[in-house]
């Protein structure tokens, strides 16, 4: 991205994806009590964490494509790029804040994303990175 591309980015573009990511916080913490309170009683804990992880996904590629299919304007590719790595910092930094005030080491959110471990949390950022880019652009043809 350029100096000329980022004078493009008109900065009012994003108090929409802010309030898209609201709702997916929303989701992600509903998502979150589901796990606890029924996937893990009936699966265990790993087939819990990846089963809620999935539903996560699904959850943020059904909420970007509703948006992006009825969005009220249209947004530049690099505007595209900046919100996937907006709502993947806000997320990760939401997720840290979270654990933080819960008391959680930080060596254990980090360890979320450890795949060689068999941890698939790191799907969810990556779709929050790539939906913006993938639903703007298929969308926009």
């Amino acid at each position: 991205m350029t100096l000329l591309a980022l004078q493009s980015i008109r900065p009012s573009v994003f108090l929409y994806l802010l309030g898209v990511w609201v709702v997916m916080a929303v989701l992600a913490i509903a998502n979150g009590v589901f796990r606890e309170l029924v996937i893990i009683p009936r699966t265990g804990e790993y087939v819990g964490h990846v089963v809620s992880t999935l539903l996560l996904v699904v959850a943020i590629l059904v909420v970007s494509g509703l948006y992006f299919a009825n969005a009220p304007i249209e947004y530049s590719r690099d505007e595209l790029v900046l919100v996937g790595v907006g709502w993947t910092v806000l997320t990760v930094g939401f997720e840290f804040l979270v654990g933080y005030l819960e008391g959680t080491p930080v060596s254990e959110t980090i360890g979320q994303y450890d795949v060689f471990a068999g941890q698939v949390w790191i799907l969810v950022p990556l779709t929050l990175l790539f939906a913006p880019l993938l639903f703007g652009w298929l969308l926009s043809k």
